[in-house]
């Protein structure tokens, strides 16, 4: 989403769980999303499409897990700390790459790659990656630095050819929980399709742009204790934030915190258990998740709201994703 709005147009998006892809193709008119395995897509898809169409680049976040030094041995990919098996999906992003040949490539993951097996990975991609033709930078980028109310942490690798990427240092105001989400109605039930009050700043603004309303609002219904629980956390608090009873039965330093209402939002991820809505005693609502993600609001997500809420948390944030291809469509233009 983040690429289409700085321009470009998607090809083909591949993803093996269905619900992701259905949710893709619902909130766009040509719907290129594909449900199928990379290794099917290079081998049966990818050729055609080549064929037809001329590739600018090849974005994604495969997981990047076998890397260890003790699978070494005398070929290049052990000597390299890599475990096809478990890579088998970076290596098939790799395949995608090399078939189509694109001006840049946007490989993105979570920040723990940079020092798995002493850098093995790191090492990887740029030795292989490299082969190919491509200059390579990286560097760990939190969401908050782009406008996203969220502090979130990833790693991005950027290969151009013929040219270095320079990632653009420049931040943006922060955005913060209560400011990206207190137009939205508190009081929750089956039908929450109006807001709560005008949009009260830009950030607003943006999410409401072209959108028939608040989807994906439904509330999640806790038991009285865990309410009663919830309500002892104060703003930005924690479960350390309580008496030790509370903290012998989690024994998990994540668990129960409150969002801060004066910052941006904890990272939010595939679960929804752990984590506060910064005034009211519940979890935030899949919309909520959604905003401090920076979907915009006419996105609907589709099938279960478990699913809903693994999909939001699996996803990268749009506006960060934004701000990334709008930076590399200038150093396009500059090459």
């Amino acid at each position: 989403m983040g690429f289409e709005e700085a321009g470009f147009e998607s090809v083909a998006s591949v993803d093996l769980w269905s619900d992701a892809i259905d949710t893709f193709n619902h909130n766009r008119e040509i719907k290129t999303g594909l449900h199928m395995d990379i290794k099917e897509f290079n081998r049966l898809k990818l050729p055609k499409i080549l064929s037809n169409d001329l590739i600018s680049g090849v974005i994604g976040g495969p997981p990047c897990q076998g890397y260890s030094s003790a699978r070494l041995s005398d070929r290049t990919e052990r000597m390299q700390g890599i475990n096809e098996d478990r890579n088998r999906l970076y290596l098939e992003f790799y395949k995608t790459v090399k078939m189509a040949q694109p001006d840049f490539f946007v490989l993105e993951n979570v920040r723990g790659m940079l020092n798995l097996s002493d850098g093995a990975f790191v090492k990887d991609i740029l030795s292989r990656f490299g082969k190919l033709g491509y200059e390579i930078s990286y560097q760990l980028l939190n969401a908050a630095d782009f406008g996203v109310p969220q502090n979130r942490h990833r790693v991005f690798f950027v290969g151009l050819r013929n040219t270095q990427f320079v990632f653009d240092d420049s931040k943006v105001p922060l955005v913060t929980s209560k400011e990206a989400l207190s137009d939205l109605p508190l009081l929750l039930g089956k039908d929450v399709g109006s807001y709560a009050s005008k949009p009260k700043n830009a950030y607003q603004r943006r999410m409401r742009d072209n959108s028939p309303g608040v989807l994906n609002h439904e509330e999640t219904r806790h038991s009285q204790q865990t309410v009663e629980t919830i309500s002892l956390i104060p703003d930005g608090g924690s479960i350390k934030s309580l008496p030790d009873e509370y903290w012998k039965i989690r024994k998990f330093n994540k668990a129960f915190q409150r969002m801060a209402s004066d910052k941006p939002s904890l990272t939010i991820d595939t679960g929804h258990r752990n984590y506060f809505h910064f005034s009211e005693n519940r979890v935030p609502t899949v919309r909520e998740s959604a905003r401090l993600q920076s979907f915009p609001d006419w996105f609907e997500f589709t099938s279960s709201k478990t699913s809903q809420y693994k999909q939001v948390g699996n996803a990268v944030p749009p506006l960060l994703a934004f701000h990334l291809a709008t930076q590399i469509v200038n150093h396009l233009k500059k090459s």
